[in-house]
């Protein structure tokens, strides 16, 4: 068709004459409301990165000889990364003379390997890496599917919100007295497992 002609037919219909393939011989040219091509163009790509799962790594750093309460708190994040699809590097940090005992570090991997075994799996084997001891955990369960279930249960407690607001309010509350409880206690365990530290090196 000639180009005047598509320009013709394009006025009529109030609508955009637009390239879609230049290299062909003759060109392929498309009628369309161009406007609106881009605004579906830029909804699709929006709601593609919405629904894209980005690989992230955690870590997670430990002592070959953690009290047993820090290996809790730690064992907790852990567990949290592990349920939001996140893998996890965990770090073994050797100092003095515990780098002549790598037994000590390769036992504790091996010992969260095995509590955290429901939620992930030995993704890199530990393996030593200077004065670190390293090992991989990888989620059973993927991104994507980790993301939908945060969003269920987002959406869950929105409606719970407006059906009981004053509840919500107070759930709320709870929910950052309990976050403030969580994070003072690891700074704490980090404070008292330096004291620890230092008369090991002693």
């Amino acid at each position: 068709m000639p180009l005047a002609k598509a320009l013709e037919l394009a006025q009529e219909y109030d609508l955009d004459l637009v390239e879609v393939a230049a290299s062909a011989r003759p060109p392929v040219c498309k009628l369309m409301d161009y406007g609106k091509f881009k605004y579906e163009s830029a909804m699709k790509a929006r709601e593609a990165r919405k629904n894209q799962a980005h690989t992230v790594i955690k870590e997670m750093k430990l002592r070959p000889k953690i009290d047993p309460h820090d290996y809790d708190t730690k064992k907790g994040h852990v567990v949290r990364f592990l349920k939001q699809g996140d893998k996890v590097k965990i770090t073994i940090m050797f100092r003095g003379r515990e780098q002549s005992r790598p037994e000590l570090g390769f036992r504790l991997l091996q010992r969260l390997a095995s509590d955290v075994e429901d939620l992930g799996f030995i993704e890199s084997n530990p393996k030593q890496d200077g004065r670190n001891m390293i090992m991989v955990l990888g989620p059973h369960k993927k991104k994507t599917e980790a993301m939908a279930e945060a969003r269920q249960a987002q959406e869950a407690r929105k409606a719970e919100a407006k059906a009981n607001p004053g509840r919500s309010q107070n759930a709320a509350d709870a929910d950052a007295v309990n976050a403030e409880g969580e994070s003072d206690v690891e700074v704490e365990a980090a404070d008292a497992e330096a004291p620890a530290e230092a008369s090991a090196e002693a």
